[in-house]
């Protein structure tokens, strides 16, 4: 077992100001008023999976650890609040000294979830545990959209090696958080350095179109390549046309090729000419990478193509059309009195599609005789929990301090175990509604 790695955020330390202005209005209102300090509960969850999906994945609870463990605010920070008159001196006072001394349980990270599924319960003072909305969600929606899209990736590709390729489509930290979630639920490495130093996420990468127009021509560059990476190197083969590229790939490298890469044109047509080629050519042990705009449903589309390896990018990064994972951070219970012992009061928002469900919950993956899921199950916390049910939550952090969480690989592990456990609907790439219904405790 193992701590997250550092989010590696420069020379940042403090993560207090990764939030929103009126998470420290609130709590200059509830230093005011006097409540501050009354016990709190808030829990994250999805309302709906998003982009009409099967099934979400849980995903950024390592990251998060991290930020919360370094959730305060430093004397510049301050300073610069105090400059700019955004804050009183009593709130500044109290930032000063900020630390989460608060509880944090969790879905474990890499597990599903559902429509109601409350992944994270937050529990502590109402002012330390509502300021903690921004980073929370920033850091739970956009890894959980990766993550969502990226199993889907997985599922289409039936198999074959997926490369991850997004780094120069979204933002550089962004990126680097997407290369850790694409390889958490199966994706096979990441073009991203920083990723790998980071996570210790396997990395590959060999040459793009600019090294082979540096050349006086195709033939010439693939010599240039293969003398510093070997045969084992795969060649990008499209810069001026297929089936030239593959056949100077081939006379350049003999028939020990590793592999070619095809990032444009119809790629269905393309892999199966150039396998055509490469097995005519005498190097039928060559692999063939596509790449080019790929998602979900362009990788169905291959069929049973022999591509070996797909690499994917834009639509990676961008959660494949669902860029966020929809989670919502919402106070469900809280005291009336100051005190450890006060007792919780079940609070909830009313109003149509954004109404909420109050007071402390559990939630239970049920299972049929075979193993697989047929509900999510969401009760009071004393409620007997169903028949042949996993227990989906488990503590990240005790009165502040951070726990053990497993490490990347165990995740990877953890979540091929419940993608297993979901019935074959669940593999659909076409909109539909979620795998398994989530029973609330008001439908108990």
């Amino acid at each position: 077992m193992s701590r997250p790695a550092s989010t590696g955020l420069g020379a940042r330390t403090a993560t207090g100001l990764l939030t929103d202005h009126y998470e420290l209005t609130m709590i200059a209102g509830a230093l005011q008023a006097g409540i501050a300090d009354h016990r709190a509960i808030f829990e994250t969850f999805a309302r709906i999976l998003p982009g009409g999906r099967r099934y979400g994945v849980f995903a950024g609870l390592g990251r998060l650890a991290d930020a919360l463990a370094r959730f305060r605010f430093d004397p510049e920070e301050l300073a610069w609040l105090s400059d700019r008159n955004i804050m009183d001196d009593a709130t500044l006072d109290w930032l000063a000294s900020y630390r989460f001394r608060g509880t944090v349980t969790a879905y474990p990270e890499g597990d599903l979830y559902f429509p109601h599924s409350p992944v994270v319960r937050v529990e502590g003072g109402f002012a330390e545990s509502v300021v903690l909305e921004t980073i929370v969600l920033s850091h739970l929606n956009f890894d959980s959209a990766i993550a969502s899209a990226a199993a889907r990736m997985v599922t289409a590709a039936k198999g074959r090696r997926l490369l991850e390729f997004g780094s120069r489509r979204t933002h550089e930290e962004a990126a680097i958080a997407a290369a850790r979630a694409a390889y958490l639920v199966g994706f096979d490495s990441t073009s991203n350095l920083e990723a790998g130093r980071r996570y210790g996420i396997p990395t590959s990468g060999t040459s793009a179109h600019a090294f082979t127009l540096a050349f006086p021509d195709e033939p010439a560059a693939f010599r240039a390549q293969l003398k510093t990476l070997g045969t084992s190197t795969t060649l990008l083969v499209d810069t001026f046309d297929v089936g030239k590229g593959v056949r100077n790939a081939v006379e350049a490298a003999g028939g020990g090729l590793g592999a070619v890469r095809i990032d444009s044109g119809e790629l269905r047509e393309e892999t199966l000419r150039a396998r055509a080629q490469l097995d005519e050519l005498r190097a039928p042990g060559a692999k063939i990478v596509l790449s080019g705009d790929l998602d979900e449903y362009r990788i169905a589309e291959l069929g049973d193509a022999p591509a070996d390896a797909l690499g994917i990018g834009t639509r990676l990064v961008t959660g494949s059309g669902a860029p966020t994972g929809e989670f919502v951070y919402k106070l469900v219970a809280v005291a009336d009195r100051p005190g450890a012992d006060a007792p919780l009061r079940s609070v909830a928002k009313a109003g149509g599609v954004k109404s909420t469900v109050g007071g402390r919950k559990r939630a239970w993956r049920e299972r049929d005789l075979t193993g697989t899921a047929i509900a999510e199950v969401v009760t009071t916390e004393d409620a007997e929990p169903p028949a042949n049910a996993r227990d989906l939550q488990t503590p990240v952090m005790i009165d502040g301090v951070l726990l053990d969480l497993p490490s990347l690989d165990e995740m990877r592990a953890a979540h091929e175990a419940a993608k297993a456990e979901l019935p074959e609907v669940a593999h659909r790439l076409d909109e539909g509604p979620p795998a398994i219904p989530t029973r609330r405790r008001h439908d108990q």
